[in-house]
């Protein structure tokens, strides 16, 4: 079982507190016979539409030596559930989920900026003294 990020249940406990339901934690990934784990599943219901969002959420805390190296580790990992999903057919959504500081610092630089479109990465921007949501991305 992989080590909980620092921030996972900061993330997790800002999550409920926006009305999701925490399906899984963490949220197994199965490929051939490979088993990689995603930090948390939840889900949501949409009442206008009546059904349910679902998605899956990958913590990153950028607490390491350098925030280039910890980019690339957070991408590597995005890329790779990403392709999972996509070739299972999930209709769960990925999102990397952050601390404010870290998508005001590293990923809003220019090769952040880059990393983030090149990938399509949906973020999830995280207030974890407040333990609180705020910013989704693309949303």
């Amino acid at each position: 079982m992989p080590v909980k990020d620092i921030y996972h249940d900061h993330v997790k406990r800002a999550l409920i507190k926006d009305g999701w339901t925490i399906t899984d934690d963490p949220y197994i990934l199965k490929y051939g016979v490979k088993i990689l784990y995603a930090d948390l599943g939840a889900e949501r219901l949409l009442a206008a539409e009546k059904e349910f969002r679902k998605i899956i959420v990958e913590v990153k805390s950028f607490i390491g030596q350098s925030d280039i190296h910890d980019l690339q580790e957070a991408l590597g990992k995005y890329i790779m559930y990403f392709q999972i999903l996509q070739e299972q057919q999930s209709d769960r959504h990925l999102y990397l989920a952050v601390r404010d500081k870290t998508y005001y610092g590293i990923l809003s630089t220019d090769i952040g900026q880059l990393m983030i479109a090149r990938a399509s990465m949906r973020l999830i921007v995280v207030d974890t003294d407040e333990e609180v949501i705020l910013q989704w991305i693309p949303g």
